[in-house]
């Protein structure tokens, strides 16, 4: 498998650390000096609008049409529709007509997405698959808790991947916790139904998360690189799920690598969820900051809790 587009979109509504401060008892740098975020984009309930042009952007970007896709997956944690996936209304609005399907791997899910697309071009069925992660988490938080909706940004980030590059190598792993990050669906008016449910914002443990995600992105890339039989001194690259600036400078200095390997773009999107990677991949590629024949090592971790990481030739 190889990437040979990249695409990204981002809401127009940019809402500053400063601008937090008339309604929550936080700081621009109490947030800062806590997540590295000084800003996120908002949008303005057009989530699957922000998907389709991420994904239009990918496909320019490859060199080809829309009408060269042939599989499209989603990645989507929380959007309005329960129905019909994201990934059908994408199609319907970038005109592709091939079958698609969504997948929810939480902030994790683009590499998932991308080991599923391997898998696909590895059957010899496909020829380009488009990959579109689409999120809105900030629909997702309580806006009163500064604990969380903070560190939440919407986004769109795409990609079109096709076979003929090196060995991908993946690594994935679930282990379940529901307790430490999570957030309930509303339910329906079942008369028959007697749990009680109701809507309930994001409870995330953050402790908990920090820790889990040094310990995993750490073990799981040192782990990729003893397969494929090279140093982490070889990675050129370190594009990692880009939630807290604390993370990433906790798993850089344990992996002992020059803060150079490892590009953030987090102080102007916050967390994104599993448009985290792709669109600081984007940003990297149209930047000219990647090169043929770069490494690049993966890494995303979230609810579930999963984790996911990737290692690929650029």
């Amino acid at each position: 498998m190889k990437i040979i587009g990249t695409g990204s979109a981002t809401p127009e509504l940019v809402v500053k650390n400063t601008e937090l401060e008339s309604f929550l008892d936080t700081s621009d740098e109490w947030i800062r000096t806590r997540t590295g975020i000084e800003e996120r984009h908002i949008h303005d309930g057009n989530l699957e609008g922000l998907a389709a042009e991420a994904a239009r952007r990918a496909v320019e970007n490859a060199g080809l049409s829309i009408s060269d896709i042939d599989f499209l997956i989603c990645s989507s944690v929380y959007n309005r529709f329960m129905v019909p996936a994201m990934s059908c209304v994408v199609q319907g609005l970038t005109g592709a007509a091939c079958p698609c399907l969504d997948i929810n791997g939480a902030c994790a899910g683009f590499v998932y997405a991308l080991e599923m697309a391997d898998a696909y071009l590895a059957r010899g069925r496909h020829r380009n698959i488009l990959i579109v992660c689409a999120e809105e988490p900030t629909r997702m938080v309580d806006w009163t808790n500064r604990a969380t909706c903070v560190l939440f940004g919407d986004a769109a980030a795409a990609c079109v991947v096709t076979s003929g590059g090196d060995d991908v190598l993946f690594r994935m792993h679930t282990a379940s916790n529901i307790d430490v990050l999570h957030g309930y669906n509303s339910a329906g008016n079942c008369p028959y139904d007697k749990s009680g449910r109701t809507g309930e914002a994001m409870s995330m443990n953050g402790q908990e998360v920090y820790k889990f995600a040094v310990s995993s992105a750490t073990e799981d890339i040192r782990a990729l690189c003893e397969t494929a039989g090279i140093s982490l001194d070889g990675i050129d690259h370190f594009v990692l799920h880009q939630a807290n600036l604390r993370i990433l400078e906790a798993v850089r200095t344990r992996l002992r690598q020059p803060v150079e390997k490892f590009p953030h773009n987090l102080e102007h999107y916050g967390n994104t969820s599993s448009a985290s990677v792709p669109l600081l991949l984007d940003e990297l590629h149209r930047a000219g900051k990647l090169k043929a024949g770069q490494r690049l090592a993966m890494s995303a971790f979230g609810a579930g809790l999963t984790t996911g990481a990737c290692l690929l030739t650029w």
